[in-house]
């Protein structure tokens, strides 16, 4: 992953683990000192919320401890993880550009890729000029690759 996706990801997990856990445990407190359990809306609410905190905090630490950082300032040539790739649609002369980043940090809305989807994979290998046929659920596209950039 990339060095941004990383520190985003290492955030999230130092949030859940200051903040978001020591709140829940204090709420899973309080909804036990109203009494009975079993029709405790607040109780069961909060458990469930504890669940999933504690489920993304062993996602977190699983995804960080198995990753591998690639600082893309180090990179260059053709498309390949990490690279800002600016395309062409042949068909509607719209320009579109993405960061081809792992699969934990990417975000369409954001720009960022993942390097899994047919695009990526698709792009892989490419240089500036070069034509590029993507399968995509959307039906077949073009693009052309204008600009390659490792920063």
């Amino acid at each position: 992953m990339t060095p941004a996706g990383h520190a985003a990801l290492q955030a999230e997990l130092k949030q859940l683990k200051s903040v978001e856990r020591p709140a829940i445990i204090k709420a899973i407190a309080e909804a036990r000192e109203h009494g009975d359990l079993s029709e405790n809306a607040e109780y069961h609410s909060a458990r469930e919320k504890q669940s999933f905190i504690e489920g993304r905090i062993k996602e977190l630490e699983g995804v960080l401890g198995r990753s591998e950082v690639i600082d893309p300032a180090n990179l260059d040539g053709p498309i390949k993880f990490g690279a800002t790739v600016t395309l062409v649609d042949e068909d509607t002369e719209e320009e579109r550009t993405w960061q081809i980043v792992g699969e934990h940090e990417a975000s369409i809305e954001n720009g960022l890729l993942n390097i899994k989807s047919p695009i990526a994979r698709a792009l892989i290998g490419k240089d500036v000029g070069d034509s590029v046929e993507v399968r995509t659920p959307g039906g077949e596209r073009c693009y052309e690759v204008v600009k390659i950039v490792y920063a």
